[in-house]
């Protein structure tokens, strides 16, 4: 069992590197528009559809783990109670174009728009920047160097890991597990 862990762990460090080594290509990085992160920060509900039914502020919520084992599927459930990695290129975010809100699939806080994705050719679905007040970090040593890992202000569930290797005006790759999100399109 030990040594299955430790195989685990030298295989995540490898897509970790291999994923800021693609991050990094400029070719891999979709160009970022124009607009401010200021006025995307600001202007996200433009983009959130007049029915949407999303979490209305980051107040925090709990619930027992019994609770959110009920409410999530396993998958979705393992990586935002117990901080677990899905596989990179399975979630269909990843390729998702539309204009909408990504929210929190544990509770529906809005925490990033379309416009505010990037390719960043690593395999899950990359942001440059967030809604504000959408999370909360703290530092991770599991894969011994140190890194970033974000949790969704409202019900605490894991997300992903920030990294600085992400394209301009921020510079920043929030790096999300994409069965951590649930994507609401903006209707024409």
């Amino acid at each position: 069992m030990e040594r299955r862990l430790v195989l685990q762990g030298i295989g995540a460090g490898l897509l970790v590197a291999g994923g800021i080594a693609l991050a990094a290509d400029p070719k891999r990085s979709a160009a970022v528009k124009t607009t401010s992160v200021e006025q995307l920060q600001s202007s996200w509900k433009s983009l959130l559809a007049a029915d949407a039914k999303v979490a209305a502020d980051a107040s925090p919520i709990v619930k027992s783990d019994a609770e959110w084992r009920q409410a999530l599927n396993p998958q979705t459930y393992a990586v935002l109670r117990h901080e677990g990695t899905k596989i990179p290129f399975t979630s269909p975010l990843n390729d998702e174009q539309r204009a909408g809100v990504f929210v929190c699939a544990g509770c529906s806080l809005p925490l990033f728009t379309s416009a505010m994705k990037f390719d960043s050719g690593t395999g899950w679905p990359s942001y440059f920047t967030t809604i504000p007040g959408a999370f909360l970090s703290k530092s991770d040593t599991k894969l011994i160097l140190p890194r970033t890992e974000y949790h969704c202000a409202k019900c605490g569930g894991h997300h992903g890991h920030v990294f600085d290797d992400g394209p301009q005006p921020t510079g920043l790759r929030y790096c999300n597990n994409g069965v951590a999100l649930r994507f609401i399109p903006l209707k024409a």
